[in-house]
Formats: C-alpha cells, sequence, structure tokens
C-alpha cells in the first residue's frame, strides 16, 4: 500500500468531534452519601413490595413564558443528531407557575397557581384544596417532593405529618414523619424532571407561540393529558434503571455517565 492510500485512510478515521462542558450541581461527599443510601433504601422497599415504586406520587413545579423562554436546566431535546434549536430571550414575558403530579399510572391535571411565585403558603393551599381530594380514592399512594423552600416550608410538612404520617418522601427535619428524606441535588432520578417537563415543553414551544396565557395553558393541558399508560411504564421501567445505576456508581451524575 502506498503512502499516498495510507493516509487517505487515516484522514477518514481521524474524524473529531466538539464536546460542549455540560454544567452539574457540585455533589459534596455528604450528599453522595444520603443520594447511595436513598437508592438503597428505596430498592429494599422495592423488594418487599414489588408494586412499592408504582404508588408513589412524583411531583415539581415548573415555570411556562409566553415568550418560549425556558428553564435550561430542565429541558433535554434527545436525537440522533443535534436539532441546533434555540429560543431568542424576551425580558419580562408573562409566565405561569404549573405543578404537576404523577404516578406509575396516570398524570394528575396540571395545576396554574394564580401568583407569579409560589411561596410555601401558596403551596400549603394547594396541597389542601386541589391535590389531596384527588388523592383521596388512592388510599395507598406516597407523596413524593423534592426539598425547594416552598416544599420544606414549617406548615407544609406539619400538613404532611398530620394527613400522610410516613407516606412522604422530601427533605425533612425534627419530628418530622417522612417515609424517606429526598436527597439534595437528585433531579436525575425523578421522573417529572428527566420526562415530564421536556415533553410537556417540547409539545407546548412551537409555533405559533400562544399570545397570552390563558392560550398558553391549553397546549399544557392537551400535553399532560396526552401521557398514557404505556408511555408511563417505560417511563418507571426508566426510574427503576436509573436508580440501580445511581445505587451501582455510588451516586453518580447519571444524566452525564
Amino acid at each position: 500500500m502506498s503512502k499516498t492510500i495510507v493516509w487517505r485512510v487515516l484522514r477518514k478515521r481521524l474524524v473529531f468531534k466538539l464536546y460542549r462542558i455540560q454544567m452539574v450541581q457540585q455533589l459534596s461527599d455528604e450528599d453522595h452519601r444520603r443520594r447511595h443510601d436513598f437508592c438503597l433504601r428505596l430498592q429494599d422497599l422495592m423488594s418487599s413490595d414489588y408494586h412499592f415504586l408504582e404508588k408513589v406520587q412524583f411531583s415539581d413545579e415548573a415555570t411556562f413564558h409566553v415568550s418560549a423562554a425556558v428553564n435550561r436546566r430542565n429541558v433535554r431535546i434527545r436525537g440522533f443528531q443535534n436539532p441546533h434549536d434555540y429560543v431568542a430571550h424576551q425580558r419580562n414575558s408573562p409566565k405561569v407557575n404549573m405543578f404537576c403530579a404523577i404516578s406509575g399510572q396516570k398524570a394528575c391535571d396540571p395545576f396554574f397557581f394564580a401568583e407569579e411565585t409560589v411561596t410555601g403558603m401558596t403551596y400549603l393551599d394547594m396541597l389542601q384544596l386541589w391535590l389531596t381530594p384527588q388523592l383521596q380514592n388512592i388510599p395507598t399512594f406516597i407523596f413524593q417532593q423534592d426539598g425547594s423552600p416552598d416544599h420544606f416550608h414549617c406548615e407544609v410538612r406539619q400538613y404532611l405529618n398530620t394527613v400522610l404520617p410516613g407516606r412522604w418522601i422530601e427533605r425533612a427535619s425534627g419530628n418530622d414523619q417522612p417515609l424517606l428524606q429526598w436527597p439534595p441535588r437528585s433531579r436525575e432520578i425523578t421522573p417529572c424532571d428527566y420526562f415530564l417537563w421536556g415533553y410537556v415543553k417540547d409539545r407546548v414551544i412551537v409555533p405559533p407561540l400562544p399570545r397570552d396565557l390563558d392560550y398558553l395553558k391549553v397546549p399544557i393541558i392537551a400535553a399532560v393529558t396526552n401521557i398514557d399508560a404505556p408511555m408511563l411504564k417505560r417511563v418507571w421501567q426508566e426510574l427503576e434503571y436509573r436508580i440501580d445505576v445511581c445505587r451501582v456508581t455510588r451516586s453518580a451524575h447519571i444524566e452525564y455517565l
């Protein structure tokens, strides 16, 4: 083989790709320990009750803007090629804060907060007046939320201790009675972050963009309603996989393995 031919072969093989550095929240040694312990305890519960994970109602809030501004932290576009999508940023765009809870069987109808900022008391009102009545016909459900300030509000935890003693998952303290304490900085092991928000925003942020908040809510409700049981079954299979990966890797950042 001549030198020219060898050089041409090598040129075809040496294809370099550019990779962008991803920003993740720093995990301390204590964070790793909590995440690992959480996954171990969760898998123990799953071993003793085959349907345990299906009982968990995972919940979270997200913000939707009329201008289609997105929170890059919880939106992912998956595909075999880079779609090169971009969104122009508009300052002070009208927005709405939405709450949603999903289980292995269904996604609850979305709740839209009237306030621009969700506080502990507005979140508590939503739990008492809207979410809890919907879940009363599911006697064995377990309620999950992360450790954001509105979730950690003392009156929110007091309400959960009274209504769901030993049946809620969240950051806790003192005399709280959670089933498990949600580990810090663990977005990648909750279906709301690795599935729900990306799925909904992928169907809402499409031209033509809505003119106001009332028009914005229509596609949001339609997207959540479109989530069916077969889709959730695949999401929950992914959840089991992620929990196991978190355990095996001793709580590495799953999204970037």
